[in-house]
């Protein structure tokens, strides 16, 4: 039998109680006014006044009583009416509205199978459900709070409302799926696991945690992965941010054993600022493929040679170390300094990180936060002109925004880039999607949670590695089954599928250029650059093999 709700059941009391303390109090003031005010009142006229009064909507003919008694039992009766009219509203009436209004979410996961469990929705498994649509598997959220499920449902995802009390994970068909992730508080995750290894599933279960120390306890509950997406984000900002941690170039990323995928400002003063990508000839002088660039915050993701360069403008890039590091000198060289304090704003989970590897390589960091505490330097907000000024910033070789709030983050930005133009602004993001007005406000660099997040869990679930610069721009790397004995222009991949072949990784070679000789082979490993839509295009049109 289906539990009522207690909102249902505190208002059938009320409906209940009601009446009868109005007929309690209507009957009492027909004794009072026979015995003690000798003015008898029918039922009727005492049921009517104990109604207005109740309700304080008035006091019909009497309004004058001469007992002690009887002015006492009337004025209780007019507080007691007060207090039910701001009792009833907020205990009774509005919970009683909000669940009918939550009955409408869906309670339990359509029929699905092979499919992945999300507990709760988070900045951390954004970029992931979309993989997951991408790669054709369904995802399933389980969501406590209303108003987040309602959010996602309106966004078209599989959500329902349930409480893992309620037998969420059963309502989540789990016996079928393929993966649980948990995306909860460190308590609420461990406890879904251990409810999940309960009923019986054996599948993987991978947990997003928030403290590293909490790793190991979620591993002894049952999971078979436990990530701290916050302080590898941490050390991806440190690593765009010192050459002492990535020795690479600033704002590079490495894909598989050799391809290097970079974002470059292009500087005042450079040689290929104002010329189209055709006339630069960059593949041939550089070695480098461009695969985007990010225009006043808008990614240009559709190459094409008659592509204009524009001065500050940020190109994406791909290509070896070596390659990599030749485009950087055409850009005018690296924009950070090579000595100097990091300016770090934000000392939480994100900041600590960035603050700790830093600090191990030897770099100065002077960290600003609103709050004081060990590790901070400056106390006061980094959005105040008068902290800005009392600051390093000035001879700061970058700074480095990890504060909690991406609006925050893109006032900060526009704030920094007002103050010292020439001091590059690496930034920490929430939500994948405020990444592209990060950058318009003048960011150098800017990275989510969500797309760290969402790249560490699609490996693991999908085994799929790629570098998501946003959805219109992926570098994917896989496995050249589909692809062998052709060669990139033969096989047409870019007219059949949209994406680009990028290079291909055959032994300790990296393959930037395909000559007319080039043929895949089965071992080679191919990295492919298009959109989320084009990926799934040419995984479906070339099927990639496994791994050796």
């Amino acid at each position: 039998m289906h539990t009522m709700m207690r909102s249902q059941r505190r208002l059938l009391l009320l409906l209940a109680a009601l009446p009868l303390l109005i007929l309690i109090s209507a009957l009492l003031y027909m004794g009072g006014m026979a015995i003690l005010e000798q003015e008898p009142r029918t039922f009727w006229e005492s049921l009517g006044f104990a109604a207005e009064t109740l309700s304080t909507t008035g006091y019909g003919s009497d309004t004058r009583w001469s007992n002690p008694v009887m002015v006492a039992f009337v004025v209780i009766l007019q507080f007691v009416g007060v207090f039910l009219v701001f009792l009833i509203f907020p205990i009774y009436l509005i919970p009683f509205l909000e669940e009918r209004f939550e009955s409408r979410l869906p309670k339990m996961a359509p029929a699905v199978d092979d499919h992945v469990v999300i507990y709760r929705y988070g900045p951390a498994v954004a970029t992931l459900i979309d993989e997951l649509e991408g790669a054709g598997v369904a995802a399933v959220i389980v969501e406590e709070d209303s108003t987040e499920a309602r959010r996602q449902l309106e966004k078209g995802r599989t959500v329902f409302l349930s409480r893992l009390d309620d037998g969420a994970l059963e309502k989540a068909r789990l016996g079928t799926a393929r993966a649980l992730v948990a995306n909860g508080s460190d308590d609420e995750n461990a406890a879904v696991i251990l409810a999940a290894r309960q009923v019986g599933f054996s599948g993987d279960i991978v947990a997003v945690v928030e403290e590293p120390y909490h790793r190991k306890p979620m591993m002894l509950a049952g999971a078979t992965a436990v990530y701290t997406p916050r302080h590898i984000l941490g050390a991806a900002l440190a690593a765009r941010a010192s050459e002492r941690i990535s020795p690479i170039v600033e704002g590079a990323q490495l894909l598989g054993r050799k391809l290097i995928v970079s974002e470059i400002r292009i500087r005042e003063g450079s040689e290929l600022a104002g010329l189209t990508l055709g006339e630069t000839e960059l593949g041939r002088r550089t070695g480098v493929s461009v695969l985007g660039q990010w225009v006043e915050g808008r990614l240009v993701a559709n190459v094409q040679s008659d592509m204009e360069l524009r001065v500050g403008g940020i190109l994406v890039v791909a290509g070896s170390l070596e390659s990599i590091e030749r485009f950087g000198d055409l850009c005018a060289g690296a924009p950070f300094r090579r000595s100097g304090t990091f300016v770090l704003a934000g000392y939480g989970e994100v900041g600590r990180k960035v603050a700790e590897l830093l600090r191990q390589v030897g770099e100065r960091v002077q960290v600003i936060d609103r709050e004081a505490g060990e590790g901070v330097d400056v106390v006061g907000d980094i959005l105040d002109h008068r902290v800005l000024e009392g600051s390093e910033l000035g001879d700061a070789q970058a700074a480095i925004l990890a504060v909690d709030s991406d609006s925050a983050t893109l006032f900060a930005t526009v704030i920094l880039k007002e103050f010292t133009p020439e001091v590059p602004v690496v930034a920490r993001v929430n939500q994948a999607q405020n990444v592209e007005r990060i950058h318009r406000a003048g960011a150098d660099f800017a990275l989510s949670v969500s797309q760290v997040a969402g790249q560490i869990l699609a490996t693991r679930l999908l085994g799929q590695e790629a570098i998501t610069v946003d959805p219109r721009l992926k570098v994917m790397k896989l496995v050249s089954a589909g692809l062998v004995g052709g060669h990139p222009a033969e096989l047409r991949i870019r007219e059949q599928t949209g994406v680009s072949v990028v290079a291909a990784e055959r032994g300790d070679e990296l393959i930037l250029e395909f000559d007319s000789d080039f043929r895949f082979r089965s071992d080679d490993i191919v990295y492919i650059c298009g959109s989320d839509e084009a990926t799934r295009r040419f995984i479906s049109r070339f099927p990639p093999g496994k791994r050796q």
